[in-house]
């Protein structure tokens, strides 16, 4: 555990460190974000923060070359290389969109590209369980077909969330950390071995986003961009895949043995792909085009309820860490019992996001 947290400690302090630079050079160079219809900040922003996540992903991946601990990680250099390539076509990608407007085929051409390169290393979804249906391994081709779908979905789940300060890197941040706690247990278990790559991905994609994060909540005075948003995806992505796409263990670390590994980051990821896959139905449904962005996801939505912008991210991030209580706190126990505080806190949330802003604006009314 001190070795991943020195390398969670190098990627947060490595991305941190990068930010007023990059605020600079985007002020210098004009990479702003100019306020527009679908967005909600008021002031031209610097849009180079992804920048800063993607070289504290490089210190904190070099760093960890030299921990022995690490030794088995990498001693499989490939996938390590596959990774940081992988993340680096998502980074450049995001970065040309950021600078220079890319058409949505060339985008998801560079996803495809991306998750390409993890399947040619080898790092792909091998073993498919199906709660209640049963367990399946999947042939090559299908192997490699489903694990570019799922780098696609991650990119945009993460990609599509970004549209409120601080909204997708915390998100991200407490998604990646539950992942990681998750990996740990199944290496103390031995259902995983020491040279899985899952647990290291994660950690680091929690440091780069704590590091960026300080900078990115409201007011952010940085954004992360598609370079930024699109990486972190691919991240999620990879060490899912690492972990819960390769091992054929049954083991979930408590009664509900039917929660496959891939179904764990479904249930905390699961605010984002809701987001997703409500976009992808409402803009089919309306002929607009999948691609079509609009302010209609579920922060949108909630802004106009009367949260604010704080206090949506603030629920969404609530939400997010209420799915990962509920896959770990049974993880760590082994017990189903765990569930029920977190019932009671699921209800709260649930009520206090519906109510609240009626209260305010009864409030409002009465001062």
């Amino acid at each position: 555990m001190q070795a991943y947290l020195l390398v969670f400690a190098v990627a947060l302090v490595v991305a941190a460190a990068c930010v007023p630079g990059l605020r600079a050079l985007s002020v210098r160079f004009g990479a702003m974000a100019e306020p527009g219809d679908r967005s909600v900040h008021e002031e031209p922003t610097p849009i180079l923060g992804g920048t800063a996540l993607y070289l504290g992903l490089l210190a904190a991946i070099g760093v960890a070359w030299f921990i022995p601990e690490f030794d088995p990680v990498f001693d499989s250099s490939g996938n390590v290389l596959g990774v940081l390539a992988a993340a680096s076509v998502m980074w450049l990608i995001g970065l040309i969109d950021d600078l220079r407007d890319v058409s949505a085929p060339a985008k998801v051409a560079g996803m495809v590209l991306a998750g390409s390169i993890l399947s040619l290393v080898g790092l792909t979804i091998i073993y498919f369980r199906v709660p209640f249906v049963g367990f399946t391994v999947l042939p090559p081709d299908l192997s490699a077909l489903v694990s570019v779908l799922w780098v696609v979905g991650m990119a945009n789940a993460v990609n599509l969330i970004d549209g409120l300060d601080g909204l997708a890197a915390g998100i991200v941040a407490i998604a990646s950390g539950s992942f990681f706690l998750y990996g740990w247990r199944l290496l103390e278990v031995g259902v995983i071995d020491a040279g899985n790559i899952g647990p290291l991905i994660a950690i680091v994609t929690v440091g780069i986003c704590l590091g960026f994060l300080p900078f990115n909540v409201s007011p952010a005075r940085i954004f992360m961009g598609d370079s930024g948003a699109l990486m972190l995806g691919l991240l999620l992505a990879a060490s899912t895949m690492a972990v819960g796409g390769q091992s054929d263990d049954p083991f979930s670390g408590q009664a509900w043995f039917f929660f496959a590994p891939l179904v764990i980051p479904l249930l905390i990821l699961g605010v984002p792909l809701l987001d997703t896959l409500l976009a992808i139905v409402r803009r089919a449904t309306s002929g607009s085009g999948v691609a079509t962005a609009d302010k209609r996801h579920l922060h949108h939505r909630l802004v106009e309820m009367g949260h604010g912008p704080r206090w949506t991210v603030a629920i969404m991030w609530g939400w997010t860490a209420l799915l990962s209580g509920l896959v770990l706190v049974p993880v760590y126990t082994g017990r189903g019992n765990g569930i029920i505080p977190l019932a009671i806190a699921a209800l709260a949330l649930g009520l206090f996001t519906l109510i609240a802003p009626r209260w305010r604006a009864r409030q409002a009314a009465v001062g």
